[in-house]
């Protein structure tokens, strides 16, 4: 579909959830040009209204007839919703930005972070997936380091918000810090405490490990790319931030390490220890950039450095970076949909 004069058809898939609900709060923050937006949920919330701009919305029951008339649906509605809808999304000829992990592997849909990559939603086919919200931060910050020095090897550390888990996740740490227990989606106590994500994958490795893992590849289109990640919540309500080492191909010192991130899109650079100023999940919140701070020298290694990375999980590891997609697609004019190769499916 075209853009019309007044604006694109918008739809948002898992309204009434954390990210759904501050993807609406970013659409009217930075006032993308909806010409008419649908609310859609399961089918338990749907009949929920909801504000935007000043106007009351009735939330709808998601389908698969959700989507004719619909240019762009930003999807937060989880992985099995996402399987099952995003592709009635492509085939009404709505692009769908989903952002579970559903399509992120899949050679046929773009894993896409506008700072870093844009020209991979070019030619998209109706689904443009929106990365783990741990890997986003840190890739916006990797790209201009690997642009200027030439990355060798990550190691990286995750100290992550259980609202990476969504409200139930602040849920559970704000009754447990009250001495309270409800139902919980860790597997173990989140207050006073660390948890590691279940540990699924073969070797021992986390499934958000493996994630990081594959994604930062796949968008810096790094396939050898020797990276190391350990991923661990912390009981912070907000922000996920990440230690950070980096082994790079030319010298690299923390002066010039510093003047790249403060030229790069996206990045704020907080680095005055001494003054106590550097990057923390509370100067995060509500922000879309990606803070970086601590950086240092590494003399573990001949090309060496630490950094310390730190976003809101909620906004630009999810929501913001989604409408981010919204917008380099209309900017570019690449809402329309490419249809899949031959024989090729999702």
């Amino acid at each position: 579909m075209s853009q019309v004069s007044s604006g694109y058809v918008v739809a948002v898939a898992g309204a009434t959830g954390l990210v759904g609900r501050t993807m609406l709060k970013v659409l009217e923050e930075r006032n993308f040009p909806i010409k008419s937006l649908k609310l859609l949920a399961s089918k338990r919330s749907a009949g929920t209204t909801m504000t935007f701009k000043g106007t009351t919305y009735t939330v709808e029951e998601l389908t698969h007839d959700s989507f004719t008339g619909v240019d762009i649906a930003l999807f937060s509605a989880g992985g099995s919703a996402s399987k099952e809808f995003a592709p009635s999304a492509a085939k009404a000829g709505c692009v769908a930005i989903d952002n579970s992990s559903a399509w992120r592997m899949n050679k046929n849909v773009p894993l896409g972070v506008p700072e870093v990559n844009p020209h991979a939603l070019q030619g998209h086919h109706g689904i443009i997936a929106n990365p783990n919200c741990s890997t986003i931060q840190l890739v916006v910050a990797l790209k201009p380091l690997h642009e200027t020095f030439g990355l060798k090897r990550v190691v990286v550390s995750t100290y992550q918000s259980p609202s990476g888990a969504g409200n139930q996740g602040v849920e559970v740490l704000r009754a447990e810090l009250q001495g309270e227990k409800i139902a919980s989606p860790f597997s173990a106590p989140m207050a006073f405490n660390t948890v590691f994500h279940t540990i699924k994958e073969q070797y021992g490795f986390s499934e958000e490990e493996t994630k990081m893992l594959n994604e930062i590849r796949k968008i810096m289109e790094l396939p050898t790319l020797k990276l190391a990640v350990t991923c661990v919540r912390v009981p912070t309500l907000g922000g996920h931030a990440e230690s950070v080492n980096i082994e790079t191909e030319k010298a690299i010192s923390p002066e010039a390490m510093t003047n790249t991130l403060k030229a790069a899109p996206g990045v704020i650079v907080h680095d005055e220890p001494h003054n106590a100023i550097y990057p923390t999940p509370q100067k995060s919140d509500g922000r879309d950039e990606v803070f970086v701070g601590r950086i240092r020298t590494d003399d573990s290694v001949e090309n060496g450095a630490y950094m310390w990375v730190v976003s809101d999980n909620i906004r630009k590891g999810a929501a913001t970076n989604a409408v981010q997609i919204a917008e380099k697609l209309a900017e570019k004019g690449w809402v329309g949909i490419t249809p899949l190769p031959a024989g090729e499916t999702y």
